[in-house]
């Protein structure tokens, strides 16, 4: 039998927070007739992979209250309404978070992060050649604590064997960047310009 897709009908906010809202949405089906789902609304989201001239990938460790221990990452975080397209956003969490950046921005993927009850995207970059340019100040609001890890290329995926790399969005970020997207490592020569990009493609 052919899958029939479900028509919303209603919906309403129920719920709002800083980083998500909660809606109840009213859904009706040609078999199945109506139906209320919950969904988590919040903004897209980003991370990025910056990665070093020696090839070291420049991380964060954060404590994450959803397990109440700190997380190996990547910079990442919500593309805000200031961000001109979800690469800006990128290198803005890599400067916040690091104090690293690079306008070498090469576009790796995007993904649903939970479609069952999230309708947002994550967007993942390779920022090539960073440097340090200056402190890492992601506490702005007092509530993100962080430090910067300095970590091999080479050495991420036993990271991610060992279970030492558990963010799912992270490894997500990964497996593009090694598997299903490999970009170049060097900088894209000028003759590339003119070609259509991957950055021009999700950065809408």
């Amino acid at each position: 039998m052919k899958a029939r897709k479900w028509r919303t009908v209603g919906n309403e906010r129920v719920f709002s927070t800083p980083i998500f809202d909660l809606h109840k949405r009213r859904s009706a089906h040609p078999k199945r007739g109506e139906r209320d789902f919950f969904v988590i609304d919040p903004t897209d989201w980003v991370n990025i992979i910056p990665l070093t001239a020696k090839r070291e990938v420049i991380m964060v460790r954060q404590f994450r209250h959803g397990i109440s221990a700190f997380t190996l990452e990547i910079p990442g975080g919500m593309i805000d309404p200031a961000d001109k397209n979800p690469a800006a956003a990128g290198r803005r969490e890599m400067l916040e978070e690091c104090g690293y950046d690079s306008a070498d921005i090469v576009a790796l993927g995007r993904v649903h992060p939970n479609p069952a009850i999230q309708p947002n995207f994550c967007y993942s970059f390779l920022a090539r050649n960073v440097k340090h340019v200056g402190a890492a100040h992601p506490n702005l609001d007092g509530s993100e604590e962080t430090e910067v890890v300095v970590v091999p290329l080479k050495e991420i995926k036993g990271l991610i064997a060992e279970g030492k790399i558990t963010h799912a969005l992270v490894i997500t970020a990964f497996a593009f960047f090694d598997v299903y997207n490999k970009p170049s490592l060097t900088a894209a020569k000028a003759t590339a310009a003119a070609k259509p990009s991957r950055v021009a493609n999700l950065a809408k």
